[in-house]
């Protein structure tokens, strides 16, 4: 049984900078992913990560102002943003896959992720 818990959520102003984490246990042998969904959407992949670390997908909308990184020792997944945006604003949450990989057709999906965190509140104002 997977476990995860997300920390590092807040409010922080618009180009500001917050870390995300996701506590797991677990997962050290799966692939990871972080989605975000904002109030009225439908929940939004943001970023995923291989077991390895070798493939690393990214939204459109947060490459090249996002950075996913996970430290397998601590079975952790962390999420840094950079230059946030009030569009970014989003309950954030981690997903762990089953697999130590992801199809490059899926990765993307919700549904593809077995496990899932509560979430942590992320609002930027502008």
């Amino acid at each position: 049984q997977v476990q995860l818990v997300e920390s590092g959520g807040g409010l922080v102003q618009s180009g500001g900078s917050l870390r995300l984490s996701c506590a797991a246990s677990g997962s050290a042998n799966y692939a990871m992913g972080w989605f975000r969904q904002a109030p009225g959407k439908e929940r939004e992949f943001v970023a995923a990560i291989s077991r390895s670390g070798a493939n690393i997908p990214y939204a459109d909308s947060v490459k090249g102002r996002f950075t996913i990184s996970r430290d397998i020792a601590k079975d952790t997944v962390y999420l840094q943003m950079r230059r946030l945006k009030p569009e970014d604003t989003a309950v954030y949450y981690c997903a762990s896959r089953r697999t130590e990989g992801f199809l490059s057709s899926t990765y993307f999906s919700p549904a593809d992720y077995f496990y899932w965190g509560r979430g942590t509140q992320v609002t930027v104002s502008s």
